[in-house]
């Protein structure tokens, strides 16, 4: 069975840094799945932040254009989420989500994450961004 674990949240103060991770286990194709990350605060929708496709484009929302970045390590089935200058409006929990579709650019990744969900999904990691 395939699944997604999310892992390295924590608590970090205002302009900290952290590194999440997105750890896939059971696929058989990594390489061609589309990786998001999405968030979710308290009381707030969710946000879809980051993504990066099969073939390495990436897309950015544009509070955290700048600050975070997203890579994947095929070989270690694993997509990385690198933030900088974290702010409390960053706390949320952090979820990765995954799927094939061949999607036209990085930022439809995440829309269509949004609009009608992902196939694969994590449980999330809770970061938690004191002033």
């Amino acid at each position: 069975e395939a699944h997604l674990v999310e892992s390295g949240g924590g608590l970090v103060q205002a302009g900290g840094s952290l590194r999440l991770s997105c750890a896939a286990s059971g696929f058989f194709d990594f390489d061609a799945l589309n990786i998001a990350w999405f968030r979710q605060a308290p009381g707030k929708e969710r946000e879809g932040i980051s993504s990066i496709t099969r073939d390495g484009r990436t897309y950015y929302l544009d509070s955290v254009k700048g600050r975070f970045t997203i890579s994947r390590d095929n070989a270690a089935n694993t997509v990385y989420l690198v933030m900088n200058n974290l702010k409390s409006d960053d706390t949320a929990v952090y979820s990765c989500a995954a799927d094939r579709i061949r999607h036209p650019t990085a930022q439809a990744v995440v829309a269509m994450g949004l609009a009608l969900g992902m196939k694969y999904w994590g449980k999330g990691t809770l970061v938690t961004v004191s002033p």
